[in-house]
């Protein structure tokens, strides 16, 4: 038993979330006010059994080390060390280096990409190929010395340069595989670089330890930025790039720098300015905001100033909100992201814009100030409307009644009547102006629910019943069918269907979904019950075919393609005798 198993098995998470939030006895759960936003009717739930927890308010939810983590901002292991001191159990040595096959792997492929980091560095300055790429660094402003002290690199065009120095260090092909250094050519059988002809940006994750890397096309390739798929030792939103190095800084200055790019954060960092953070060209997660809130509350976003950074920046600055940030907005001028901007105007022309930068509200009021005519009722009315949603996703009622009353000034607004509008707003759920989607909990029909809640909970059901509903498109078009396929996946590694350890491997709604069915005070369904759920998801597959069978047959019979009829009746007729056997609902 690793030491993690040995910790969990000894935690109770009902007294462990005890001391933080109070628990009362709802049927087979237990209820109380979510500690991770703000509610007045208790949907925050710890079922004792299963050992988890789940808001049904805002949907966070996990096993006990994830609730610590949360409510303490803490990193796993400190997590667990936490809770190994609530259960009274001393480990042994840090988790990261525990014996299991997991930790082993995890430690080859940390020993993979420090090879790899160290090799596509001498490929960088040693090699005649990669004069091509030192010329273009230079170009871009950066001395030797920071591109040493970023260890950054180049990858040959060959496509078989790193995957031979890793065979000759040892690695085995499939090994290479697993890191997502390599790719699997399947014609000839063999693998080759997933890198080549780019310059190489290691990531590492808190420790320092590269996990990942992203490679910049010198040339005319697409896609222009290409990225590490995630593996075991890198999940794309639980990482912030240079986050290793800036944690120090951040905490002394209380504020972080939020930019989108390598070149953006290494253009920054290179003037002196420790403190900025990437989230290298993925929308900001609410894991990679838990990390920033470990250093600080206080950040300043400056996304790049095109349409696709200011829509980047509004999706932060909701999300940052919620979770209590104090978050001010750098908007440079038109044309000019972060790294341009210092290469361009200099340090002290960055610093100077850096200690001017508005605070969300003026940003926001300003960006729509700019969209409607405020002289007007009707534009005061649809600029109110653009900043309204933000200022209800702040948690504090006494800072939103401030806020509000700020905007009302600057519209000449009626201020009680605005601090009405965003407390209906802020009573909400305030989530609706996130873009992510939302869909997966709420279109997720009864029968996939219900068949869902009976895997989950009988693992001999899942294997029997999964491979056939992943194999023969049953699930096809569903809310659920990546979340299905991923249960499948999982039972072929051997592992246990459980929502909180599929947390890395699902999006947050489709762990959201699991949770509220392992969480259904119901009778579990027996498999009985999960055999028609499987026959109501196949009929309803027919009927989705069926319906587009006869837009096709419209559409044929509009043509006069009678070659084109004939097959589609064909397979109509064929539809109807499956429906036929599958009965009536």
């Amino acid at each position: 038993m690793s030491q993690i198993d040995e910790v969990r098995g000894a935690a109770d998470i009902v007294k462990i979330v005890g001391d933080y939030v109070k628990l009362r006895k709802a049927g087979v759960n237990l209820m109380g006010l979510c500690p991770f936003h703000q509610e007045k009717t208790p949907s925050f739930a710890v079922h004792p059994t299963k050992q988890i927890f789940h808001c049904f308010g805002c949907g966070v939810g996990g096993d006990v080390f994830k609730f610590v983590m949360l409510i303490e901002n803490l990193s796993f292991p400190e997590a667990l060390r936490r809770v190994a001191e609530k259960v009274g159990i001393t480990l042994r040595e840090a988790p990261g280096d525990e014996s299991d096959q997991a930790a082993r792997e995890r430690a080859q492929l940390y020993k993979m990409h420090d090879a790899a980091t160290k090799f596509y560095a001498a490929q960088l300055t040693g090699t005649a190929e990669g004069r091509t790429a030192r010329a273009y660094l230079a170009d871009r402003g950066l001395a030797d010395e920071v591109v040493a002290r970023f260890r950054l690199g180049y990858a040959a065009s060959n496509g078989q340069a790193l995957t031979r120095h890793l065979s000759e260090a040892g690695f085995t092909p499939e090994q290479m595989e697993k890191s997502g250094l390599v790719q699997r050519e399947a014609e000839r059988d063999r693998v080759f670089d997933r890198f080549r002809r780019r310059i190489i940006f290691p990531i590492s994750g808190e420790t320092g330890k590269v996990a990942a890397f992203g490679g910049r096309a010198l040339g005319d390739e697409q896609p222009k930025y290409l990225n590490s798929p995630e593996t075991p030792i890198y999940t794309k939103g639980r990482v912030l790039y240079h986050l290793d190095r800036a944690a120090a800084a951040i905490r002394k200055l209380d504020y972080a720098i939020l930019v989108e790019g390598y070149m953006d954060c290494i253009a920054v960092a290179s003037i002196g300015i420790e403190n900025v953070v990437a989230s290298c060209g993925t929308s900001l997660t609410e894991n990679q905001i838990r990390l920033l809130a470990r250093s600080s509350r206080r950040v300043v976003v400056n996304y790049d100033p095109d349409s696709a950074g200011q829509a980047a920046t509004e999706r932060s600055l909701a999300l940052l909100l919620e979770a209590g940030f104090e978050v001010k907005v750098l908007a440079l001028p038109a044309g000019l992201d972060p790294d341009s901007f210092v290469r361009r105007q200099g340090a002290e022309a960055y610093r100077k814009a850096l200690s001017l930068s508005p605070s969300y509200l003026d940003y926001l009021t300003d960006r729509a100030a700019a969209e409607h005519d405020i002289s007007r009722p009707e534009g005061k009315v649809a600029a109110a409307g653009r900043v309204l949603p933000y200022i209800a996703q702040v948690p504090n009622p006494v800072l939103r009644a401030e806020l509000a009353s700020r905007l009302a000034d600057r519209l000449r607004v009626d201020g009680r009547l605005l601090r009405q509008e965003i407390e209906r707003a802020a009573g909400e759920k305030r989530r609706e102006i996130r873009m992510e989607p939302q869909w997966a909990a709420t279109r997720a029909t009864p029968a996939e629910r219900e068949l869902l809640r009976a895997l989950l909970e009988d693992e001999k059901l899942a294997d029997e019943l999964l491979p056939a509903l992943v194999d023969e498109g049953v699930l096809e078009g569903l809310a659920t069918e990546a979340l299905f396929r991923q249960f499948r996946e999982a039972r072929r590694r051997g592992e246990k269907l459980d929502a909180s350890s599929l947390e890395d491997q699902v999006t947050s709604e489709h762990q959201r979904l699991a949770y509220e069915c392992l969480l259904d005070g119901g009778e579990v369904p027996d498999r009985v019950r999960a055999l028609s759920c499987v026959i109501a998801l196949k009929r309803a597959r027919a009927e989705r075919e069926r319906e587009k069978l006869q837009a096709a047959i419209r559409e044929a019979e509009r043509e006069r393609n009678q070659e084109k009829l004939g097959e589609l009746l064909r397979a109509k007729d064929k539809l109807v005798k499956e429906l036929s056997q599958l009965g009536r609902p």
